[in-house]
């Protein structure tokens, strides 16, 4: 109902609750991106329960009602996964548009805290919902409640303080209005996007007041895309136009500003190689003459090669992580100087830089071509660039390779998906062993086809994540390659796949544990320990590694409704592996595919290292080993202060 408040100022208001104002105050706001303009909520996945079911629920009900399509809603088999699923779709939107996700009071709520600290991680817009106990207390305490003698107000939701880049909580209706303003501004905002959370108590959800028809009205947020400060950009040029052996860091921000072919031009004016981050990958396709491949911990030779020489390394879009900088080991040379150019002051100062430029990206690369203008790499360092490519392209030909042997190895997997792969599919991944060899071998071939979470590199966010892709351009097949360890941290997004009708392709490679950290065991001296998935003998209490625990993971989707395919070991699996691909492209639904994999079988070494800290005593040889490497091997850090 729409009543006259005040008719001489001409305002009028409708009387609502807050979770109903809430919805349809999201339902109206929009992004805009230069000449694109989107829905910045492109809907809300709930789960609903105490809390949220008579306040949210029931907004979301009404609007689905009388307005069907203006906020849709979407069902979630985990709390978790609904964050999953909307970053999946943030980021193949480029952060221009994102979903709400809708949680109950306790363990609903506390079940998204994991995938905020992913989107902040990451960079990336979800707007969060979890409800909260009575603000009046006249419940109290009610059911999953928590109970702090010392602080009573505090509850579950406040858990999301330090994992969110925005937080508030509506403890009176009247705060509605503020508080959404101020989420929307940080949602839209490049430079501190994350998980915003406005935490809603659940009698507060359900209060009435009357809401001023502005705010209800649709409401345009343009992105920023600020240019370089001219002074910052002199410098910066200065120091590029002397450097002998310049290297780009391509990072995520290229791509989450469309800056892709503004770098292609720009590389090719200058001749100035790019190596790419995992968030990076895309910038340039693989085949590109200025394109090393990935650089750092899991980087190529070809990369990590031209980083350790670089005497000026152009970080562009990146936010400069430990696998980034190989913990701090990749740039060798005496002297080298970092500019960084990034739309966040919080990264471009990273390292302790004297050349930061705060500037979007594509702006940034911009400024930079028409200030190189005539400028040109050497022919020596040029020639130097094409024989690393050649060499690392060369290596990566033989590892995907089929070796014909009876269980595959990670990198074959990898050559057999990608030789049926279409130029446009998007390869979702995440966490175990999967992101390194991918980031040095998976050659793509558009902006947007390398999908790899590792920020906080989340085991169980490739299926939801997936999803969450389809639902940003379901004109793209989804490529998701999953081991079993991080499959079975989160599959039961699958059934959503089958009730929404949602086609993704799921590679499941079977590792019997965990082939990541096994791997990454055994280089700390710590010998497998606890990454197998063996039976436990009751006597010893060890996992006995010839008793393999009879779990049959292509039953279990199966039993989702999914379509399967069986890769079987033997001389034939890649063969039979290419076949079950094309199958599952051809097909309308979602198909897991389960290959059996051998994961001793690692991929090629591309130079990098990680600081993973070795037990500085202990009475285990491996260990004291172990010990002894590492502190060979660190002895390679830089304090990279530019």
């Amino acid at each position: 109902m729409t009543r006259p408040n005040d008719p001489e100022a001409g305002v009028s208001t409708r009387r609502m609750t807050v979770a109903q104002a809430l919805m349809m105050f999201l339902a109206n706001q929009w992004t805009v991106d230069g000449d694109v303009r989107e829905r910045t909520i492109a809907g809300t996945f709930g789960i609903f329960g105490h809390g949220n079911v008579a306040g949210v629920g029931q907004a979301l009900l009404q609007l689905h009602t009388e307005q069907p399509g203006l906020m849709p809603y979407h069902q979630a088999r985990n709390e978790q996964a609904m964050v999953h699923q909307a970053v999946g779709y943030a980021r193949m939107r480029r952060r221009r548009a994102t979903f709400a996700a809708t949680a109950s009071v306790g363990p609903g709520a506390a079940n998204m805290l994991t995938g905020a600290a992913m989107a902040t991680a990451n960079r990336l817009p979800v707007l969060l919902l979890p409800s909260d106990t009575f603000a009046t207390r006249v419940a109290d305490p009610v059911l999953q409640q928590l109970e702090h003698p010392h602080d009573p107000g505090m509850q579950v939701t406040d858990a999301f303080r330090p994992v969110s880049r925005f937080f508030d909580r509506v403890q009176r209706p009247e705060q509605l209005f503020s508080i959404a303003l101020a989420a929307m501004r940080v949602l839209t905002d490049p430079a501190e996007t994350g998980a915003v959370t406005i935490a809603l108590p659940e009698d507060v959800q359900a209060e009435a007041l009357d809401v001023p028809v502005e705010f209800l009205q649709p409401r345009e947020w343009h992105v920023r895309r600020p240019v370089p400060e001219p002074g910052e950009l002199a410098r910066a040029l200065e120091v590029i136009r002397a450097a002998e052996r310049p290297f780009i860091v391509a990072g995520g921000g290229v791509l989450y500003s469309g800056a892709e072919d503004a770098l292609r031009s720009v590389v090719q004016a200058t001749g100035i190689p790019v190596g790419a981050t995992q968030a990076g990958v895309g910038s340039l396709p693989w085949d590109h003459a200025q394109y090393a491949g990935a650089v750092g911990a899991t980087g190529t030779t070809a990369a990590n090669a031209l980083a350790a020489e670089a005497d000026v390394v152009i970080g562009i879009g990146t936010r400069y992580s430990d696998f980034t900088t190989a913990s701090r080991s990749a740039f060798q040379r005496a002297g080298v100087r970092f500019v960084n150019m990034n739309v966040a002051s919080f990264d471009a100062y990273k390292h302790g830089s004297q050349l930061p430029v705060v500037s979007d990206a594509r702006r940034g690369i911009e400024a930079l071509e028409a200030g190189l203008t005539g400028w040109h790499v050497t022919a020596d360092y040029a020639r130097r660039i094409a024989v690393e490519k050649s060499e690392w392209d060369a290596v990566v030909d033989r590892a995907l390779a089929p070796t014909g042997g009876e269980l595959l190895g990670q990198p074959e997997i990898i050559g057999a998906v990608h030789s049926v792969s279409d130029p446009t599919d998007v390869l979702v991944q995440a966490a175990g062993s999967l992101p390194g060899d991918l980031h040095k071998l998976w050659r793509v071939r558009d902006p947007l086809g390398y999908h790899v979470e590792y920020a906080f590199s989340t085991m169980g966010y490739e299926i939801a994540g997936g999803l969450g892709v389809r639902r940003a351009d379901p004109d793209r097949d989804v490529l998701v390659l999953v081991g079993d360890g991080s499959y079975l941290m989160l599959h039961t997004e699958l059934v959503t796949a089958v009730a929404e009708g949602l086609k993704i392709i799921v590679v499941l490679i079977q590792n019997h544990g965990y082939a990541s950290i096994g791997h990454l065991s055994e280089t700390v001296g710590s010998e497998r320990f606890g990454t197998k998935y063996r039976a436990q003998d009751p006597e010893t209490l060890d996992f006995v590694d010839e008793r393999f625990v009879p779990v049959d993971l292509a039953a279990n989707a199966r039993s989702y409704g999914v379509d399967v395919i069986e890769v079987h070991p033997g001389p034939d699996a890649v063969r039979d592996l290419r076949a079950a691909v094309r199958r599952a492209k051809q097909s309308v639904t979602t198909t897991l595919i389960h290959v059996d994999a051998d994961p001793l079988r690692y991929g090629p070494d591309g130079g990098g290292w990680w600081d993973v800290p070795v037990a500085a005593a202990s009475t285990l040889t491996s260990t004291r080993e172990a010990r002894a490497d590492y502190e060979r091997l660190r002895t390679a850090q830089r304090p990279l202060l530019g």
